[in-house]
C-alpha cells in the first residue's frame, strides 16, 4: 500500500445531486464527478470525499441482509477560523445543527447535517493550537 496525499472517505446518502450541491455550495468543496443516482466525488483540501447513493455498489445489501445507509455519529472534521460567523452564514442559508457549540481543550466544535443525515463537524482549535 502506498501512501498518498489525499484522504478518501465514503459518506452514504440518500440523494447525490442534492449531497452534491449540498457540499459545494455550503461547504467550499469542489464537484470531481458526477454519475448521479449513484456516485459522486467532491473535493475540499487533502480531502476526496465519496458521495454514495442506495443505486451505488456500496449501497449494496449485506450477506446478511443489513442495509447501508447515511447518518451515524462517525463524521468527518473541517477546521474553521471563526466557528461563530461559520454558523451564522449557514444557519442564514436554512442548514441544520444537531447541537450548540461546545468548547472543549482543543477549541470549539458543533456538528452539521447533511441532506441524508450524515455529519460535518465545523471545530475552530482553541488559540495556540
Amino acid at each position: 500500500m502506498s501512501a498518498s496525499a489525499t484522504v478518501n472517505v465514503r459518506y452514504m446518502v440518500s440523494d447525490v445531486d442534492d449531497a452534491v450541491a449540498w457540499y459545494t455550495q455550503h461547504l467550499g468543496f469542489e464537484q470531481l464527478s458526477n454519475h448521479a443516482p449513484a456516485f459522486a466525488d467532491v473535493r475540499r483540501g487533502a480531502l476526496r470525499l465519496l458521495l454514495s447513493g442506495p443505486t451505488s455498489s456500496a449501497g449494496r445489501p449485506m450477506p446478511d441482509g443489513e442495509q447501508p445507509g447515511p447518518g451515524g455519529w462517525n463524521r468527518i472534521h473541517l477546521i474553521v477560523e471563526d466557528l461563530a460567523a461559520e454558523v451564522e452564514r449557514l444557519q442564514a442559508a436554512g442548514l441544520r445543527f444537531r447541537n450548540d457549540i461546545v468548547k472543549g481543550p482543543g477549541g470549539l466544535q458543533i456538528l452539521l447535517v447533511d441532506p441524508s443525515g450524515n455529519l460535518v463537524e465545523l471545530f475552530q482549535p482553541a488559540q495556540g493550537q
